[in-house]
């Protein structure tokens, strides 16, 4: 049976992925119909991670001494910022702040804090054995949540626009509900109970961390490299490939989106008896590797139909990683650097992702190019795969000793 707490990180996680799953399928759509240049978009979208990064960093490496509610709460003014900001406001300059000081996903995955403050506050109040399961329903949770996300936009945007709203209107609505959904979250937030809180260690720290300061920063650079190459094929640059190569509508979108992250959420789940199985480090290798060998055959689908098929093979085991990675970060970290551990390696990913989209979505205007961010992504990613389990295939998590 779920506590109290956890039952909140995880409803906070659905609202939260599930309001990252309505922005991002139609960010880059709004972005062109207020005629931004696609180098335009990639620079909002780069400053955008930026941002987040920045922010991030702030608010995990402190979280632990401050107080972690203290800091979701803060998180999610900063995503009421962003929606209210991007409603009201078609100024290139405006969005940049909102984009920078905001909370919002292009990605349509986590960015911000929020997700290494709740591991964190989830690993406190979870039995080590009972970790990657929890960790498993936790991110089950946030892929159904982006999938219904992603879905229900397109149905949303078409509704507004078939009752005779504009395109740009039906846009900036979206914006608003994100908003909205930032303070629902919020209000979560004050209902978490001090159990998720850790006690202040009393020596020196250093970003937050002390005596695992090494293995974060090397485990943290690796999944910036991991990072830098889905950089390539975010959500939102997907999105628009489909758009450009098929010339597929919103509705559309939004289902092919909700299938695929449908499909990420049940692999994710499955990622829990494997890794009680084969282990934690195995798990998170030999499932990428195949999952990203799909992602690079994707553009070379001459159809609509198998360019989706093998988009979904993709996703069905794409997401078996993310659990495994999260569960084994908070298992090799004392319980005083959790948040810091997490942060940093979530900055580290931004930092790595937010670099990608201004190379990749110059690719996207020609047509000779356009498929090449599939490629570059694929390849890194299981450059990534090999390099960390060469150095890291001894370090092993509590209940694996």
């Amino acid at each position: 049976m779920l506590s109290h707490n956890a039952l909140i990180l995880i409803f906070t996680r659905i609202i939260r992925l599930f309001a990252y799953g309505f922005f991002s399928v139609i960010l880059v759509l709004f972005l062109a119909e207020i005629g931004l240049s696609l180098t335009e978009i990639g620079l909002l979208i780069t400053l955008t991670l930026v941002g987040d990064t920045a922010i991030s960093l702030w608010l995990t490496t402190r979280a632990d001494r401050i107080g972690r509610r203290y800091m979701l709460i803060i998180g999610s003014f900063l995503m009421i910022l962003a929606g209210i900001v991007f409603c009201f406001t078609q100024n290139y300059f405006l969005l940049l702040f909102a984009s920078i000081v905001g909370v919002i996903s292009p990605t349509g995955n986590e960015v911000g804090p929020f997700l290494s403050i709740e591991q964190a506050a989830l690993t406190q109040i979870t039995p080590n054995e009972k970790r990657t399961w929890y960790f498993a329903w936790y991110n089950l949770a946030g892929a159904f949540a982006i999938s219904f996300g992603s879905l229900a936009v397109g149905g949303f945007v078409q509704f507004l626009q078939s009752m005779g709203a504009s395109s740009l209107t039906s846009y900036e609505m979206v914006f608003l509900i994100y908003a909205v959904l930032g303070g629902c979250m919020g209000l979560l937030f004050l209902c978490l109970s001090p159990a998720v809180e850790v006690e202040i260690p009393k020596i020196k720290l250093s970003l937050g961390l002390h005596r695992s300061k090494k293995r974060v920063l090397g485990l943290s650079a690796l999944f910036a490299l991991d990072a830098f190459g889905s950089g390539f094929i975010m959500q939102s640059i997907v999105a628009y490939w489909f758009y450009l190569k098929f010339e597929v509508e919103p509705a559309t979108l939004g289902a092919i989106f909700f299938g695929a992250n449908f499909l990420a959420g049940l692999s994710s789940l499955a990622a829990s008896w494997l890794a009680k199985r084969y282990g934690l480090l195995n798990t998170m290798v030999f499932t990428h590797i195949p999952s990203n060998i799909l992602l690079i055959l994707v553009p070379f689908m001459p159809t609509l139909e198998l360019a989706i098929i093998v988009l979904f093979l993709r996703f069905s085991i794409s997401q078996m990683d993310v659990p495994t990675r999260q569960s084994y970060l908070m298992a090799v970290v004392d319980e005083n650097e959790r948040s810091a551990a997490g942060g940093i390696s979530g900055v580290a990913r931004s930092v790595g992702g937010s670099i990608a989209p201004i190379l990749s979505s110059p690719l996207l205007a020609y047509p000779m190019l356009m498929n090449l961010p599939f490629l570059i992504a694929g390849g890194l990613k299981i450059v990534y795969d090999f390099i960390l389990y060469y150095l890291f295939r001894s370090l092993k998590p509590p209940e694996e000793v």
